[in-house]
């Protein structure tokens, strides 16, 4: 009999009952909410800024913020949906690719009853079927050399989802034969990746990140450093374009353990807020490292391109506002950075000045502007100005 995987399920509380809405209707309340936000914003700005109100006035703002909180608190539950919603149908997945393999494999999912934004979980689906494919069709095991290694014929495969404040933790985990960190490495020295005279300096975590460069493995690869690198550069950019991140575990012959870091919603975000030229642009600070000044002459110029020294390593510095397409303003004496990461790498940004961080409510941009990849939302400050969310990732 062909093997075939088994679905394990933690016990999870009943759904409670609910009502059909139009998508269109939800989009139109949410966005009227977006906008009571920040009409509240901008008041309790206009009335800070002017003379001293009365008492009454004051506690009238006051009452009106507790019921606008309130109000956007209702509208992100209307946001969301359970994490079962993308991950009923892994298990089925995972049976499929077993029995073409000759394998045998368990699925567990736990946690699935957690709730996320609608937005965040569309755009689950294809990362975890990545990892799920990676860990059946090449961590798994097949049954006889499982047996000859000590372990049970069956390999368990683990999709275990966490909440930790404002983020959810969702890991995918196997049993299976791990990761081939020397093929990785000796495939990053063949490919330019690593310089030999470094390679071998490199610490086991480091080499396992390499599987998230686009183009390293190969099908001519070994097979489970061919599978994990294939799509694992999509599973990022799309993790990172969520504003979460990617962490990988992998312990040779015990198996391998990928994490999805995911905020609970998209609406609303922490930012840097930083100025070029006249514009003000909104940066999450999730991506953002830290601030620190340098002067000009430490930030050296090869051909196109620019480096300074950060922590006694080169990294490579780019004009945000050329980046956007907007004016630049001539460099001075002492240039202000903002460390961050960029497509998985650490990168200098140059900016102008910085205005505050804030936690922002982040709508849609117009269908005119949704061509342009690296804005990635926009916000109204309180004094009314428009600010645009960036990705960093999708800078050019």
């Amino acid at each position: 009999m062909v093997p075939s995987a088994r679905l394990r399920r933690v016990a999870s509380p009943a759904i409670p009952p609910s009502v059909r809405v139009r998508t269109e209707t939800l989009d139109r309340f949410l966005s009227a909410v977006g906008e009571v936000i920040l009409a509240s914003s901008q008041l309790r700005t206009v009335a800070s800024a002017g003379p001293t109100t009365d008492a009454g006035f004051a506690g009238g703002l006051d009452r009106m913020d507790r019921v606008v909180g309130e109000l956007q608190r209702s509208a992100l539950d209307l946001r969301t949906a359970p994490l079962l919603r993308v991950v009923e149908t892994l298990p089925r997945l995972a049976r499929e690719i077993a029995q073409r393999a000759g394998k045998q494999v368990e699925v567990e999912l736990r946690g699935i009853e957690l709730e996320l934004d609608r937005a965040i979980l569309d755009r689950l689906g294809d990362p975890l079927v990545h990892l799920l494919r990676n860990a059946v069709d090449h961590g798994i095991e097949p049954p006889e050399v499982r047996r000859a290694a000590g372990k049970p014929d069956a390999g368990r495969v683990v999709i275990d989802a966490r909440r930790e404040k404002d983020q959810v933790r969702i890991t995918v985990v196997d049993d299976g034969a791990g990761i081939d960190l020397d093929a990785v490495r000796a495939k990053a020295i063949e490919g330019g990746v690593l310089q030999p005279a470094l390679a071998e300096d490199l610490p086991p975590e480091e080499i396992a990140s390499l599987v998230f460069r686009p183009g390293l493995s190969t099908a001519a690869t070994v097979s489970d450093v061919s599978g994990r690198g294939v799509g694992m550069d999509a599973v990022r950019a799309t993790i990172e374009a969520l504003g979460g991140r990617v962490e990988l575990e992998t312990d040779r012959g015990r198996g391998t353990a990928t994490t999805l870091i995911v905020p609970i919603t998209a609406a609303v975000q922490r930012v840097l807020l930083v100025g070029l030229g006249p514009e003000t642009v909104a940066v999450p600070i999730a991506k953002i490292e830290r601030i620190f000044e340098v002067e000009a002459a430490q930030i050296e110029r090869t051909g196109h391109d620019a480096f300074t020294l950060v922590d006694d390593e080169p990294v490579l510095v780019l004009e945000l506002a050329a980046k956007l397409g907007l004016p630049t303003a001539p460099t001075g004496p002492r240039v202000t950075l903002a460390l961050g990461e960029v497509r998985g790498e650490r990168v200098a940004l140059i900016v102008e000045r910085l205005a505050g961080q804030q936690e922002i409510y982040v709508k849609p941009v117009s269908r005119l502007l949704a061509g342009v990849r690296a804005l990635a939302g926009l916000t109204v400050l309180g004094d009314g100005s428009p600010v645009f969310l960036i990705d960093l990732n999708q800078l050019p």
